[in-house]
Protein backbone atom coordinates (compact mmCIF):
# COMPACT_ATOMS: atom_id res chain seq x y z
CA UNK A 1 0.00 0.00 0.00
CA UNK A 2 1.47 3.39 -1.03
CA UNK A 3 2.54 5.64 1.83
CA UNK A 4 0.09 8.40 2.71
CA UNK A 5 1.60 11.84 2.19
CA UNK A 6 0.57 15.41 2.96
CA UNK A 7 0.05 15.92 -0.76
CA UNK A 8 -2.36 12.96 -0.93
CA UNK A 9 -4.35 14.19 2.08
CA UNK A 10 -4.58 17.65 0.52
CA UNK A 11 -5.78 16.24 -2.82
CA UNK A 12 -8.53 14.14 -1.19
CA UNK A 13 -9.77 17.06 0.91
CA UNK A 14 -9.39 19.71 -1.78
CA UNK A 15 -7.07 21.75 0.43
CA UNK A 16 -3.54 23.06 0.06
CA UNK A 17 -0.68 21.08 1.60
CA UNK A 18 0.13 24.11 3.76
CA UNK A 19 -3.41 24.09 5.21
CA UNK A 20 -3.26 20.34 5.90
CA UNK A 21 0.14 20.71 7.56
CA UNK A 22 -1.12 23.56 9.75
CA UNK A 23 -4.26 21.64 10.67
CA UNK A 24 -2.21 18.64 11.82
CA UNK A 25 -0.07 20.97 13.94
CA UNK A 26 -3.18 22.59 15.45
CA UNK A 27 -2.44 26.10 14.18
CA UNK A 28 -4.98 28.66 15.52
CA UNK A 29 -5.62 30.23 12.10
CA UNK A 30 -7.22 26.99 10.83
CA UNK A 31 -10.91 26.58 11.75
CA UNK A 32 -11.96 23.65 13.93
CA UNK A 33 -14.09 21.98 11.28
CA UNK A 34 -11.15 21.86 8.86
CA UNK A 35 -8.85 20.55 11.57
CA UNK A 36 -11.30 17.76 12.35
CA UNK A 37 -11.65 16.76 8.68
CA UNK A 38 -7.85 16.64 8.27
CA UNK A 39 -7.19 14.73 11.49
CA UNK A 40 -9.97 12.22 10.83
CA UNK A 41 -8.68 11.46 7.34
CA UNK A 42 -5.05 11.30 8.49
CA UNK A 43 -6.04 8.83 11.21
CA UNK A 44 -8.09 6.64 8.86
CA UNK A 45 -5.23 6.48 6.34
CA UNK A 46 -2.60 5.91 9.07
CA UNK A 47 -0.65 9.02 8.06
CA UNK A 48 2.85 9.28 9.57
CA UNK A 49 4.73 12.59 9.29
CA UNK A 50 8.08 12.51 7.53
CA UNK A 51 10.46 13.16 10.42
CA UNK A 52 13.47 13.45 8.10
CA UNK A 53 11.82 16.16 6.03
CA UNK A 54 10.77 17.99 9.17
CA UNK A 55 14.29 17.74 10.49
CA UNK A 56 15.76 19.16 7.30
CA UNK A 57 13.37 22.11 7.48
CA UNK A 58 14.43 22.68 11.08
CA UNK A 59 18.10 22.12 10.17
CA UNK A 60 18.27 19.09 12.45
CA UNK A 61 18.01 15.34 11.97
CA UNK A 62 17.15 14.33 15.54
CA UNK A 63 19.87 11.68 15.13
CA UNK A 64 23.03 11.31 17.18
CA UNK A 65 25.87 8.84 16.87
CA UNK A 66 27.24 6.80 19.77
CA UNK A 67 30.62 5.20 19.06
CA UNK A 68 31.82 2.60 21.54
CA UNK A 69 34.89 0.34 21.62
CA UNK A 70 33.08 -2.89 22.55
CA UNK A 71 29.39 -3.74 22.86
CA UNK A 72 30.10 -6.95 24.81
CA UNK A 73 31.71 -4.94 27.62
CA UNK A 74 29.14 -4.62 30.43
CA UNK A 75 30.24 -1.05 31.15
CA UNK A 76 29.61 0.03 27.55
CA UNK A 77 26.27 -1.75 27.39
CA UNK A 78 25.26 0.39 30.37
CA UNK A 79 26.53 3.47 28.53
CA UNK A 80 24.25 2.59 25.61
CA UNK A 81 21.22 2.12 27.89
CA UNK A 82 21.78 5.40 29.70
CA UNK A 83 22.32 7.33 26.49
CA UNK A 84 19.25 5.90 24.73
CA UNK A 85 17.00 6.58 27.72
CA UNK A 86 18.11 10.21 27.89
CA UNK A 87 17.91 10.64 24.10
CA UNK A 88 14.35 9.29 23.89
CA UNK A 89 13.17 11.96 26.32
CA UNK A 90 14.47 14.61 23.91
CA UNK A 91 13.04 12.91 20.82
CA UNK A 92 16.40 11.70 19.50
CA UNK A 93 17.30 8.43 17.80
CA UNK A 94 20.70 6.93 18.63
CA UNK A 95 22.88 5.20 16.02
CA UNK A 96 25.27 2.84 17.86
CA UNK A 97 28.55 1.86 16.19
CA UNK A 98 31.44 -0.28 17.46
CA UNK A 99 35.12 0.28 16.66
CA UNK A 100 36.56 -2.96 18.12
CA UNK A 101 39.41 -0.72 19.35
CA UNK A 102 40.38 0.07 15.73
CA UNK A 103 41.54 3.53 14.69
CA UNK A 104 40.52 2.89 11.07
CA UNK A 105 37.03 1.82 12.15
CA UNK A 106 36.76 4.95 14.28
CA UNK A 107 37.58 7.14 11.26
CA UNK A 108 35.12 5.26 9.04
CA UNK A 109 32.33 5.51 11.61
CA UNK A 110 32.79 9.27 11.95
CA UNK A 111 32.52 9.65 8.16
CA UNK A 112 29.40 7.48 8.10
CA UNK A 113 27.73 9.53 10.83
CA UNK A 114 28.56 12.79 9.06
CA UNK A 115 26.94 11.39 5.90
CA UNK A 116 23.85 10.52 7.98
CA UNK A 117 23.58 14.20 8.94
CA UNK A 118 23.67 13.49 12.68
CA UNK A 119 23.25 16.44 15.04
CA UNK A 120 26.11 15.31 17.28
CA UNK A 121 28.38 12.41 18.23
CA UNK A 122 29.37 10.69 21.47
CA UNK A 123 32.78 9.05 21.19
CA UNK A 124 34.97 6.82 23.36
CA UNK A 125 38.37 6.66 21.67
CA UNK A 126 39.74 3.36 20.43
CA UNK A 127 42.93 2.04 22.01
CA UNK A 128 44.65 2.47 18.64
CA UNK A 129 43.86 6.19 18.37
CA UNK A 130 47.00 8.30 18.74
CA UNK A 131 46.22 11.29 16.48
CA UNK A 132 43.04 13.30 16.30
CA UNK A 133 42.86 15.05 12.93
CA UNK A 134 39.73 13.07 11.96
CA UNK A 135 37.92 14.26 15.09
CA UNK A 136 38.90 17.90 14.59
CA UNK A 137 37.54 17.71 11.03
CA UNK A 138 34.11 16.69 12.35
CA UNK A 139 34.08 19.48 14.94
CA UNK A 140 35.19 22.00 12.28
CA UNK A 141 32.17 21.00 10.16
CA UNK A 142 29.87 22.15 12.97
CA UNK A 143 29.03 18.72 14.41
CA UNK A 144 29.63 18.71 18.18
CA UNK A 145 31.48 15.77 19.70
CA UNK A 146 31.42 14.78 23.36
CA UNK A 147 34.16 12.39 24.47
CA UNK A 148 33.40 9.96 27.27
CA UNK A 149 35.41 7.41 29.27
CA UNK A 150 38.43 7.03 26.95
CA UNK A 151 39.37 10.58 26.06
CA UNK A 152 42.30 12.69 24.96
CA UNK A 153 43.23 15.88 26.77
CA UNK A 154 44.46 17.23 23.41
CA UNK A 155 40.96 17.37 21.88
CA UNK A 156 39.01 20.58 22.48
CA UNK A 157 35.54 19.25 23.19
CA UNK A 158 33.19 18.55 26.07
CA UNK A 159 33.93 15.39 28.04
CA UNK A 160 32.33 13.04 30.58
CA UNK A 161 34.88 11.17 32.65
CA UNK A 162 35.73 9.51 35.91
CA UNK A 163 38.93 10.37 37.79
CA UNK A 164 40.85 7.23 36.84
CA UNK A 165 43.88 8.23 38.89
CA UNK A 166 41.81 8.76 42.01
CA UNK A 167 39.81 5.56 41.46
CA UNK A 168 42.98 3.47 41.01
CA UNK A 169 44.60 5.17 44.00
CA UNK A 170 41.59 4.27 46.16
CA UNK A 171 41.59 0.68 44.90
CA UNK A 172 45.28 0.24 45.71
CA UNK A 173 44.88 2.05 49.03
CA UNK A 174 42.08 -0.33 49.95
CA UNK A 175 44.38 -3.30 49.35
CA UNK A 176 47.08 -1.67 51.47
CA UNK A 177 44.63 -0.88 54.26
CA UNK A 178 43.56 -4.54 54.27
CA UNK A 179 47.15 -5.58 54.95
CA UNK A 180 48.68 -6.00 51.46
CA UNK A 181 52.34 -5.03 51.14
CA UNK A 182 53.33 -6.44 47.74
CA UNK A 183 50.73 -5.59 45.11
CA UNK A 184 50.93 -6.56 41.45
CA UNK A 185 49.17 -4.43 38.84
CA UNK A 186 47.81 -5.78 35.55
CA UNK A 187 47.52 -2.77 33.28
CA UNK A 188 46.40 -2.13 29.72
CA UNK A 189 48.50 -0.99 26.76
CA UNK A 190 50.68 2.11 26.95
CA UNK A 191 48.53 4.47 24.86
CA UNK A 192 45.01 5.02 26.25
CA UNK A 193 44.71 7.76 28.89
CA UNK A 194 42.67 5.44 31.13
CA UNK A 195 45.43 2.85 31.45
CA UNK A 196 48.02 5.58 32.02
CA UNK A 197 45.96 7.24 34.74
CA UNK A 198 45.14 4.00 36.58
CA UNK A 199 48.83 3.08 36.54
CA UNK A 200 49.69 6.51 37.97
CA UNK A 201 47.04 6.11 40.68
CA UNK A 202 48.50 2.72 41.63
CA UNK A 203 52.01 4.21 41.92
CA UNK A 204 50.78 7.18 43.96
CA UNK A 205 49.12 4.91 46.52
CA UNK A 206 52.35 2.93 46.90
CA UNK A 207 54.36 6.12 47.34
CA UNK A 208 51.97 7.54 49.92
CA UNK A 209 52.39 4.40 52.01
CA UNK A 210 56.19 4.25 51.59
CA UNK A 211 56.00 1.04 49.57
CA UNK A 212 58.80 1.00 46.96
CA UNK A 213 57.58 0.80 43.36
CA UNK A 214 58.78 -2.35 41.61
CA UNK A 215 58.32 -2.37 37.84
CA UNK A 216 58.59 -6.19 37.90
CA UNK A 217 55.17 -6.23 39.62
CA UNK A 218 53.53 -4.45 36.66
CA UNK A 219 52.15 -6.73 33.94
CA UNK A 220 51.10 -5.15 30.65
CA UNK A 221 48.62 -6.73 28.24
CA UNK A 222 47.19 -5.37 25.00
CA UNK A 223 43.99 -7.42 25.17
CA UNK A 224 42.05 -6.85 28.39
CA UNK A 225 40.48 -10.30 28.40
CA UNK A 226 39.61 -13.09 30.79
CA UNK A 227 42.25 -15.21 29.04
CA UNK A 228 44.98 -12.64 29.68
CA UNK A 229 44.08 -12.48 33.37
CA UNK A 230 44.11 -16.29 33.51
CA UNK A 231 47.54 -16.42 31.83
CA UNK A 232 49.15 -13.68 33.89
CA UNK A 233 47.93 -15.00 37.25
CA UNK A 234 50.27 -17.99 37.01
CA UNK A 235 53.18 -15.78 35.94
CA UNK A 236 52.60 -13.42 38.87
CA UNK A 237 52.79 -16.27 41.38
CA UNK A 238 55.80 -17.83 39.66
CA UNK A 239 57.65 -14.48 39.59
CA UNK A 240 56.67 -13.36 43.11
CA UNK A 241 55.78 -16.11 45.58
CA UNK A 242 55.20 -13.51 48.29
CA UNK A 243 52.78 -11.29 46.31
CA UNK A 244 49.73 -10.60 48.48
CA UNK A 245 47.59 -8.36 46.29
CA UNK A 246 46.57 -7.94 42.63
CA UNK A 247 44.93 -4.81 41.21
CA UNK A 248 43.60 -5.53 37.70
CA UNK A 249 42.69 -2.91 35.11
CA UNK A 250 39.28 -4.52 34.46
CA UNK A 251 36.93 -7.00 36.10
CA UNK A 252 37.39 -9.36 33.15
CA UNK A 253 41.12 -9.57 33.82
CA UNK A 254 40.48 -10.00 37.55
CA UNK A 255 38.00 -12.81 36.85
CA UNK A 256 40.68 -14.68 34.91
CA UNK A 257 43.07 -14.18 37.83
CA UNK A 258 40.53 -15.62 40.29
CA UNK A 259 39.93 -18.68 38.12
CA UNK A 260 43.65 -19.40 37.72
CA UNK A 261 44.40 -18.89 41.42
CA UNK A 262 41.60 -21.33 42.23
CA UNK A 263 43.16 -23.94 39.92
CA UNK A 264 46.62 -23.31 41.42
CA UNK A 265 45.21 -23.69 44.97
CA UNK A 266 46.20 -20.11 45.82
CA UNK A 267 43.72 -19.07 48.52
CA UNK A 268 41.90 -15.78 47.87
CA UNK A 269 41.87 -13.57 49.86
CA UNK A 270 43.84 -15.40 52.61
CA UNK A 271 47.08 -15.42 50.57
CA UNK A 272 46.34 -12.94 47.78
CA UNK A 273 43.63 -10.26 47.61
CA UNK A 274 42.24 -9.40 44.16
CA UNK A 275 40.66 -6.08 43.14
CA UNK A 276 38.94 -5.42 39.79
CA UNK A 277 37.65 -2.28 38.09
CA UNK A 278 34.19 -1.45 36.70
CA UNK A 279 31.86 -3.49 38.94
CA UNK A 280 30.37 -5.70 36.22
CA UNK A 281 27.47 -7.98 37.06
CA UNK A 282 29.92 -10.93 36.99
CA UNK A 283 31.65 -9.59 40.13
CA UNK A 284 28.72 -10.96 42.13
CA UNK A 285 28.94 -14.50 40.70
CA UNK A 286 32.68 -15.24 40.74
CA UNK A 287 34.20 -17.52 43.38
CA UNK A 288 34.93 -15.72 45.59
CA UNK A 289 32.87 -12.67 44.69
CA UNK A 290 35.07 -9.89 43.31
CA UNK A 291 35.84 -6.57 45.00
CA UNK A 292 35.81 -3.80 42.41
CA UNK A 293 35.70 -0.09 41.67
CA UNK A 294 32.16 0.89 40.74
CA UNK A 295 32.19 2.73 37.42
CA UNK A 296 28.71 4.19 36.74
CA UNK A 297 28.17 3.44 33.03
CA UNK A 298 24.42 4.16 32.91
CA UNK A 299 24.86 7.57 34.52
CA UNK A 300 27.80 8.33 32.23
CA UNK A 301 25.63 7.57 29.18
CA UNK A 302 22.86 9.87 30.43
CA UNK A 303 25.24 12.70 31.31
CA UNK A 304 27.09 12.37 28.00
CA UNK A 305 23.87 12.73 26.00
CA UNK A 306 22.67 15.71 28.06
CA UNK A 307 26.02 17.44 27.57
CA UNK A 308 25.88 16.75 23.83
CA UNK A 309 22.30 18.06 23.69
CA UNK A 310 23.45 21.25 25.40
CA UNK A 311 26.24 21.68 22.83
CA UNK A 312 23.79 21.02 19.96
CA UNK A 313 21.44 23.72 21.29
CA UNK A 314 24.36 26.13 21.69
CA UNK A 315 25.32 25.72 18.03
CA UNK A 316 21.69 26.09 16.89
CA UNK A 317 21.61 29.48 18.60
CA UNK A 318 24.71 30.48 16.64
CA UNK A 319 26.86 30.58 19.76
CA UNK A 320 30.30 29.09 20.33
CA UNK A 321 30.57 25.91 22.40
CA UNK A 322 32.56 26.34 25.60
CA UNK A 323 33.84 22.81 26.34
CA UNK A 324 32.68 21.44 29.68
CA UNK A 325 34.04 18.50 31.65
CA UNK A 326 31.72 16.44 33.86
CA UNK A 327 33.37 14.09 36.34
CA UNK A 328 31.28 11.22 37.71
CA UNK A 329 32.35 9.84 41.12
CA UNK A 330 33.41 6.23 41.70
CA UNK A 331 33.60 4.12 44.84
CA UNK A 332 34.95 0.79 46.08
CA UNK A 333 32.57 -2.16 46.35
CA UNK A 334 34.21 -4.63 48.77
CA UNK A 335 33.39 -8.31 48.33
CA UNK A 336 35.01 -11.61 49.27
CA UNK A 337 38.13 -11.43 47.06
CA UNK A 338 39.78 -8.92 49.45
CA UNK A 339 40.52 -9.20 53.14
CA UNK A 340 38.68 -7.05 55.65
CA UNK A 341 40.22 -3.66 56.37
CA UNK A 342 42.82 -3.65 59.14
CA UNK A 343 42.70 0.14 59.32
CA UNK A 344 40.35 2.86 58.18
CA UNK A 345 40.75 4.05 54.57
CA UNK A 346 41.69 7.68 54.18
Amino acid sequence: MPKTTLKKLAAILGLSTATVSKALKNYPDINENTKKRVVDLATSLNYQPNSLAQGLRNQESKLIGLIIPEIVHHFFSNIISGCIKAAEKRGYLVIVLQTNESFEQEKNHLKLLMNKNVDGILLSLSDDTTQHKHIKQVIDKGIPIVLYDKISKLIKSSKVIIDDQKAAFNATQYLIDSGCKKIAHIRGDLKPQTTIDRFIGYKKALAKNNIPFDNALVYRCKNLTYGEGFRLAKKIIQDHEDVDGVFAFTDLLATGVLKRFNELKVPVPEQVSVMGFSDWFLTKITTPTLSSVHQPGFEMGQQAFELLYKDICTLKKGEEIIPQIIEIPTYIVPRNSTRKLTKQTK
